[in-house]
């Protein structure tokens, strides 16, 4: 009992603390709560986002602010089609003391950071897009062997550009996979657009203020493993992300026919985590179905993939997750 009072009382506090970080963050991110919510909610579950949407939507912005109000230290790396490994990881160079003996010593490259900011990373080749994949699962790199630790904790925020628009690369799945949430950026409402304009041309910009510092994040995600889901909950998870998956018993006629391959395990895992971050930053100590149906697109967009037929019919991935969501929840995914 104990126990169950001191949990409760570390919830409480952090739902506080992270009302204070969105009010904070919305100084300078102007009607993007949506976002601003998943974004957040991917740094409690101590994953990495992926934000998706055209140039001139705020998403570097954000990644900056996010790196104030939460304490960490952050490096941006601006992905270019001639952007080698080398530059993402660092790389080992030959050096020679004063008596002539020459060893390797490894720089570190931008990646050793807090909080790296992978600005249009669907502009690099593959090959250099790979070089992140060890780090955002491991949390290390290896270079000529050796392997070396990132900093904790460590989050990658990447924005990209919409495929059809000119000289990007596709993602591979694999690396796809890593992002725990994709963040869809979309156009702000004419009211909204007044308020930036109004904003962000006059003499100052309005600041964000820390709130969070690294050691207090990892306590926090420490804190949402620890919050209780209750088996509702548990079976509505379970029961979205195995409907979308076309070989399964449980996939509706629509996702059989349109859906090439489905969501694994790793969804499901990060819409366990997602739920619980959603609903302590809604100030709620315990998630609901609600709350799995609102997870539902952002865990899995990128996780899943239209077969050719559905893609030249006109398909539309992200409506056929919100169709299961409503088929097995009952719940509208826009919940």
């Amino acid at each position: 009992m104990a126990d169950d009072t001191e949990l409760l009382a570390e919830i409480e506090a952090l739902a506080e603390r992270l009302g204070a970080a969105r009010e904070s963050v919305a100084r300078r991110i102007i009607g993007q709560d949506k976002v601003v919510e998943l974004a957040l909610a991917a740094l409690l579950c101590g994953g990495h986002g992926l934000l998706v949407g055209l140039p001139g939507l705020a998403k570097t912005r954000l990644v900056d602010t996010l790196s104030t109000v939460m304490g960490l230290s952050s490096h941006r790396i601006q992905f270019t089609p001639d952007l080698m490994p080398a530059d993402i990881i660092g790389s080992e160079v030959l050096e020679s003391d004063d008596s002539g003996a020459r060893s390797f010593r490894f720089i570190e490259g931008p990646i050793f950071c807090q909080l790296l900011m992978a600005d249009e990373i669907n502009r690099a080749s593959p090959r250099t897009q790979s070089a992140l994949l060890q780090a955002m699962q491991e949390k290390e790199v290896t270079v000529a062997g050796h392997e070396h630790a990132l900093a904790r904790p460590f989050h990658v925020l990447a924005t990209q550009n919409p495929i059809e628009q000119e000289g990007t690369y596709p993602l591979p799945e694999a690396q796809l996979d890593r992002f725990l949430l994709q963040i869809d950026v979309d156009y702000p409402d004419r009211d909204t657009e007044r308020e930036i304009l109004l904003a962000t041309t006059g003499v100052t910009d309005a600041q964000s203020e820390q709130v969070f510092t690294a050691e207090a994040l990892m306590a926090a995600q420490q804190v949402i493993r620890r919050m209780p889901v209750g088996a509702a909950v548990v079976e509505a998870i379970l029961d979205i992300v195995r409907a979308c998956r076309p070989e399964a018993p449980e996939a509706p006629a629509r996702v059989r026919k349109a859906v090439a391959w489905g969501p694994g395990p790793r969804a499901a895992q990060a819409m366990m985590l997602g739920v619980r971050a959603r609903a302590l930053l809604g100030g709620r100590l315990v998630p609901t179905a609600e709350d799995a149906a609102a997870m539902a697109r952002p865990v899995m967009i990128h996780r899943m993939a239209l077969g050719f037929a559905a893609r030249a019919e006109g398909e539309d991935l992200g409506a056929v997750i919100d169709s299961v969501t409503a088929a097995t929840t009952g719940i509208e995914a826009a919940a």
